[in-house]
């Protein structure tokens, strides 16, 4: 199915760790509709077919809709990511309810494969909607993602997990979060290698993202710019696709995507 480009519906995550990847789509590509919605949303919107295109969860290309991914463009990490954690009152191994920030289904079945592999755990599940509070969950523990899990809680806590780092010390691989996708029967030729341009031209830019971006998240521009230049990480190379074809097998161990998937996830890598 060919998409006009004129009107190019795109989804994209309102959230810092997604700014360098749109921070020049616009002028790239004007005739580009650009929306932005909660990671789990865009899933839901382009398998709607709200959306041509949309930076959706990881954990949602595991769920057999056809879908390809079209650009080398990510959310990713290689090591702590700051922007993912699980707060526990009680030590790991003694989770038994777990409260999920509603805005996640990646990060939220991250979690349960940690815990799983782990400790065996498997624990009773709650929803944290996204206007709640840590102090509002009655749960052992509870998972934040996004800017407001970068912020130092009032609680004190038994264990922090940073899941990028829990998983690579765990797997020795780099996290994807999340990848540029669409509907594997939509031709949006040229689509990938516009993405990569706006990627690579947000990526030459965090210091101006952080200094646009900072204080509305209540972060100093130091911290906003460490966050995105050393936390964070936008290229889906092999060792990406290998992280990615790790975590589709331990959720499809889980029943949290379905088994016998062939992922596709080769892809083609612009020229540098």
């Amino acid at each position: 199915m060919a998409v006009d480009p004129i009107g190019t519906r795109v989804g994209a995550v309102n959230y810092l760790n997604t700014k360098p990847l749109v921070f020049g789509l616009r002028d790239l590509a004007p005739h580009v509709e650009l929306h932005f919605d909660l990671p789990s949303r865009l899933a839901d919107g382009l398998a709607a077919g709200r959306y041509d295109i949309a930076l959706i969860p990881s954990i949602e290309y595991f769920q057999g809709r056809n879908y390809a991914i079209v650009s080398d463009a990510c959310i990713a990490c290689q090591g702590p990511v700051l922007s993912v954690k699980l707060f526990s009152r009680v030590p790991p191994a003694r989770i038994r309810s777990l409260a999920l920030d509603e805005g996640s289904r990646t990060s939220a079945a991250l979690v349960q494969i940690l815990l799983r592999k782990r400790f065996g755990l498997r624990p009773e599940l709650t929803a944290l909607p996204i206007g709640d509070s840590l102090a509002q969950a009655n749960a052992d523990a509870v998972l934040l993602i996004g800017d407001r899990a970068m912020h130092s809680p009032l609680e004190r806590f038994e264990c922090v997990w940073d899941l990028g780092d829990e998983w690579q010390r765990f797997t020795g691989l780099p996290f994807v979060f999340a990848m540029w996708v669409a509907r594997a029967d939509t031709d949006l030729s040229g689509i990938g290698d516009t993405l990569a341009a706006a990627r690579d031209l947000g990526v030459r830019n965090l210091n101006e993202i952080a200094e646009r971006e900072a204080a509305p998240l209540g972060l100093t521009r130091p911290e906003c710019l460490d966050y995105l230049r050393d936390n964070l990480h936008f290229y889906l190379g092999e060792a990406e696709l290998r992280g990615l074809a790790t975590f589709y097998r331990f959720a499809a161990e889980l029943g949290l995507a379905p088994e016998g998937l062939d992922l596709g996830i080769a892809i083609d890598q612009p020229a540098r």
